[in-house]
């Protein structure tokens, strides 16, 4: 979502709002906000998605956003159906240190070969302060239900 989901009900608003104050100016003010709203939705439309390997770059030369770039492209490539494409950006972002694609990497591990190899990033994350991720290793969790193996 972005900024042109958030002008067309404000210009909507706007619009109702001047036609109850009977405003000329609250009305003009209002068509652009719509314009605007309709534009930025448009040119979101056809902007082109980042490069993986570029942000694959950036993140491992340290780039935060980079990284959360890398993850969000993972999880729609994984929504589309291409887990082994997901699966190399969460690892290139995993290797660049983001908590939260350890824990996406071991989720789809974990839906494609089970819990045992899902694991290691299960316990990396939780390492790392993943709150659900440390959940699976308290005792009675599902990867310490006896309470003998702690982080």
């Amino acid at each position: 979502m972005g900024l042109g989901f958030f002008l067309l009900p404000a210009g909507g608003a706007l619009s109702l709002t001047g036609v109850f104050l009977d405003s000329g100016t609250l009305i003009g003010l209002s068509w652009i906000m719509w314009l605007a709203g309709i534009l930025l939705l448009i040119a979101q439309r056809y902007r082109r998605p980042p490069d993986p390997r570029v942000l694959a770059a950036a993140a491992a030369a340290g780039d935060a956003r980079a990284v959360r770039g890398l993850r969000t492209l993972a999880l729609d490539a994984r929504s589309q159906g291409r887990p082994e494409a997901a699966e190399r950006m969460l690892r290139q972002a995993a290797k660049a240190g983001d908590v939260e694609s350890m824990w996406e990497l071991g989720r789809l591990l974990q839906e494609r070969e089970g819990l045992a190899a899902a694991e290691p990033w299960f316990r990396m994350a939780a390492g790392r302060g993943h709150t659900v991720a440390r959940r699976l290793f308290r005792a009675g969790g599902e990867l310490n239900p006896d309470g003998s193996s702690p982080l």
